[in-house]
């Protein structure tokens, strides 16, 4: 059978840390792979190695797959790369304004007016320039991905899961020999989900080699084989008819939690109210959003916020953290006043706490993640003001409880996706909020450290009267603590 991506023995090398001791791994045509693995930075490692990112000081890697069209392309003068035929999502996927320039801050999400900058959905897939001909186009690709009433949507106003399926679109216009995706599912209902693998044959179909990331319990259909990583290379791997679940990753669950309950809040429950919505109900345009919503969420309550993609979670969450302007039009109270009665937005921000993944794009590039906890704070995007030695010792306390010591003076966009998390959340907490507002918070995080970032929040509950809105897609991400639930529509 014809081999389209071939390592052998290979130590592979990534930003000056040896990842794999030897590799060894064969692609060959018709096989589309699922690779699972306790670590998704070695998950990433690995196809970062693919596509010709990481350093390889013994063994060899060779692309047979490209040897063609490298080898047309190089005998008519033609400037050629084998990665012209290739597609690739990652988990940092960004979004861009019409100048170039990654510049937004979070506000801007929920601020339709400040959007004009930004280009449509149509817009985003038109500019793709593909090295090589092929079967994607708008239309086929919209209709695949259900893109088609969101493309005149500013991509800037796009949900979570949304923005993933338009960076799915992106990786098909490129027209791919292979495909690589690091972890796609992320971000998606369960609907969502369900539906990924359907979207999968019909890329396979296509012509499209298929080889991504996700989790030992979803192995999209479309999948022939599986691999599983380790710190050595691959452990081992299946056919998928073959595959049957591995035990889950039996490591201690545990940090320090003493540590964890001297940092956090020590006030009791007072039954107070901390949200309360009469009639609440938000449009963009034409387009209702939310609709006479009504909800009341007491001090010390642990709620999970659900509903499926594009129900509107994130635009209640930008009326709860004080980001959307609309709020002042609405009959919404925090903490027991009354949004548009002379509170300042730090009034609001100051009590909650707030973590999503997609926060870690829009602080600026200088932002390390010591900088980054300390942030919380002052509730900015960055550190932009001298702290004292004590502000400075609690930061320390939280880098030592969630292990980041050693990556305290890189860049957060830097960091690991699991790192990045765990930034988050120490930014959230360090303040010591009475609301804890949780949104996707573990989304990218290996199995292990999932099921960490579930018993760390189940630890934070016990040892606090902190109120928790906690929004996932996956039931066994949520903490036991959590014992209501309010759904969207």
């Amino acid at each position: 059978m014809q081999s389209l991506i071939n390592i052998s023995s290979a130590k592979v090398v990534t930003k000056g840390k040896q990842v794999f001791e030897s590799l060894n791994f064969n692609w060959e045509k018709s096989q589309n792979w699922a690779i699972i693995g306790t670590s998704g930075a070695d998950m990433t490692a690995f196809i970062e190695t693919i596509r010709g990112n990481s350093v390889i000081p013994t063994g060899e890697i060779v692309r047979p797959f490209a040897k063609g069209y490298t080898g047309e392309k190089t005998s008519s003068g033609e400037i050629n790369s084998f990665r012209d035929l290739i597609a690739y999502v990652s988990q940092r996927y960004e979004i861009r304004n019409k100048s170039n320039q990654q510049n937004f801050y979070f506000q801007q999400r929920f601020n339709s007016s400040e959007s004009n900058d930004t280009a449509t959905v149509r817009e985003y897939l038109l500019e793709v320039n593909p090295k090589v001909s092929g079967p994607w186009t708008l239309k086929n690709v919209s209709e695949l991905l259900h893109l088609e009433h969101l493309l005149d949507k500013s991509v800037l106003l796009l949900s979570n899961g949304e923005t993933r399926r338009l960076a799915l679109g992106l990786g098909l216009m490129r027209q791919p020999r292979i495909y690589l995706m690091d972890q796609p599912m992320t971000g998606l209902d369960v609907k969502s989900r369900a539906e990924f693998g359907e979207i999968l044959k019909v890329v396979i179909s296509k012509g499209v080699q298929v080889l991504l990331t996700t989790s030992a319990n979803e192995i999209p259909e479309g999948i022939t084989h599986v691999a599983k990583l380790s710190g050595k290379g691959i452990e081992k791997s299946w056919e998928v008819a073959d595959f049957h679940l591995t035990a889950k990753h039996e490591q201690k669950l545990s940090y320090d939690w003493e540590l964890l309950d001297s940092l956090l809040p020590k006030r009791p429950n007072e039954n107070d109210e901390v949200i309360r919505l009469e009639n609440l109900s938000i449009k963009y345009g034409e387009k209702q959003i939310l609709k006479n919503l009504n909800w009341e969420v007491g001090s010390g309550e642990r709620w999970l916020l659900k509903g499926a993609n594009g129900s509107g979670k994130s635009t209640l969450i930008s009326l709860l953290i004080g980001e959307n302007p609309q709020a002042y039009s609405q009959n919404l109270w925090l903490f027991g006043r009354k949004r548009g009665t002379g509170e300042s937005i730090w009034d609001v921000k100051r009590p909650t706490g707030f973590v999503a993944p997609e926060l870690s794009r829009f602080f600026p590039a200088n932002q390390t993640c010591r900088k980054v906890i300390l942030s919380g704070l002052f509730d900015t995007m960055g550190l932009f003001k001298k702290v004292s030695a004590e502000q400075e010792n609690l930061a320390r306390e939280w880098m030592t409880l969630f292990h980041l010591e050693a990556v305290e003076n890189i860049p957060i966009n830097r960091l690991s996706l699991e790192n990045q998390r765990w930034t988050l959340l120490a930014r959230a907490l360090i303040k010591q909020p009475k609301l804890l507002i949780l949104d996707e918070a573990s989304q990218g995080m290996d199995e292990f450290q999932r099921r960490l970032f579930k018993e760390t929040v189940q630890q934070i509950c016990e040892r606090s009267a902190i109120t928790l809105v906690y929004v996932s897609h996956y039931a066994e991400d949520v903490p036991e603590a959590v014992g209501k639930v309010m759904e969207l529509d």
